[in-house]
């Protein structure tokens, strides 16, 4: 399914759905964030997605974690909650989502990490090379904000 990003864009569709999402910044000994490059829109972003029934959303950030990057993380803190109203996602399924996500903080206890279907580029990332990285403005933010100590963000 493809999607396609609105970031502060006069011209993005209004949104019909409202889905929450779990986010893991996953940091190594050396201080490195695990990053995953999306299939569907190539941008490098944190491993994260959406909450399924019967998971907290806790499990739901291990979760997404370990199948987009093969890395199995646990999780040492909450970076915060993510609620733009001017990010939207629009997929071509017709269905247009408003961004919503938690963002937890987490380090890796296990695992490789390994391209999937979802990911055609998995790595460990130091803060000072991710300017060398495309990454969507509301990844920056949150790892921003984790790199500034700016947590837990409420926005």
């Amino acid at each position: 399914m493809g999607r396609t990003e609105y970031y502060y864009d006069p011209a993005a569709p209004k949104p019909n759905s409202l889905v929450v999402a779990c986010n893991l910044l996953v940091t190594d000994e050396h201080g490195a964030i695990l990053l995953q490059r999306r299939r569907d829109t190539g941008q490098w972003a944190l491993p994260g997605g959406a909450m399924d029934f019967g998971e907290t959303a806790a499990e739901c950030a291990i979760r997404e974690c370990t199948e987009e990057t093969g890395i199995i993380a646990q999780i040492t803190g909450f970076l915060g909650v993510y609620s733009n109203p001017h990010h939207i996602v629009a997929y071509t399924d017709g269905e247009v989502r408003q961004q919503y996500e938690n963002c937890y903080i987490g380090r890796p206890v296990s695992g490789e990490p390994t391209i999937n279907d979802e990911a055609d580029g998995v790595a460990f990332v130091t803060p000072n090379d991710l300017d060398a990285y495309d990454i969507h403005p509301s990844m920056r933010q949150q790892i921003g904000d984790f790199l500034s100590g700016n947590y837990p963000y409420l926005g």
